[in-house]
């Protein structure tokens, strides 16, 4: 079964500096219907103005991955940690006990990025951070594990049992990926078009997927998808 989440319908808010999407409740907007993904909390879909971003503020208890499309994202934590983040890096901060962090747009252009979060397995653990930058070459026609709980294929560490790939398509790239048992599938789609088991999704539309056994993507024109392997949901 495959649920479309269309662009459209996502929450919106423009707030000059700002122009953000959430695929799930953030912040004013309020969907009872779309709360969470299992364990997969957020999918925001920012622009940020040049010299603009997210002063310091505070999070716990979530696991939070930052995906950079276009532009510089600069990233300051009370860990020490201070990072730019540029298109095809991977950033994962895992919260913990708690910790607070500046976002900020570092290039003359807007920066257009994913921030998602995850709940995690656990709480109250020891903050942490990790960054990692992943070829075009092993995003392009085919899903790249980025995130996992164990590291494999040199993926970022993070304290759930989930997996993220991201993915570049071009116009008749095809992608089958098996959706093991008892797993589900969250699909995002950040920019272009591709057709999901013969169902075409455009830019900004999510797809959650349930009791499906293979994934087939296929590019439509150039696409640049991410996918969150979660638990399947009691």
């Amino acid at each position: 079964m495959i649920q479309i989440r269309p662009s459209q319908q996502r929450g919106h808010a423009n707030h000059g500096w700002l122009d953000t999407h959430h695929t799930f409740s953030f912040a004013n907007y309020y969907d009872p219907d779309h709360m969470h993904f299992g364990p997969l909390r957020v999918i925001n879909q920012d622009i940020v103005q040049p010299g603009q971003g997210f002063g310091t503020h505070g999070h716990r208890d979530m696991e939070i991955v930052s995906y950079v499309l276009d532009g510089i994202l600069e990233h300051k934590d009370s860990m020490g940690t201070g990072s730019k983040i540029r298109p095809g890096e991977v950033q994962l901060m895992s919260a913990g006990s708690g910790v607070t962090h500046s976002e900020f747009n570092a290039s003359d252009d807007p920066l257009h990025f994913l921030q998602m979060w995850i709940f995690p397995r656990k709480t109250g653990t020891e903050p942490r951070y990790e960054q990692k930058s992943f070829p075009e070459e092993e995003r392009r026609g085919q899903l790249r594990l980025v995130v996992s709980p164990d590291g494999e294929q040199g993926s970022l560490t993070i304290g759930q049992d989930v997996r993220l790939y991201t993915g570049l398509l071009g116009a008749g790239d095809r992608i089958e990926h098996p959706l093991p048992p008892g797993t589900m599938g969250w699909l995002h789609v950040a920019r272009g078009s591709v057709s999901l088991n013969e169902t075409t999704l455009g830019p900004g539309d999510g797809a959650g997927i349930r009791e499906e056994t293979t994934l087939l993507l296929e590019g439509v024109d150039d696409a640049e998808v991410v996918f969150w392997q979660v638990p399947q949901a009691d």
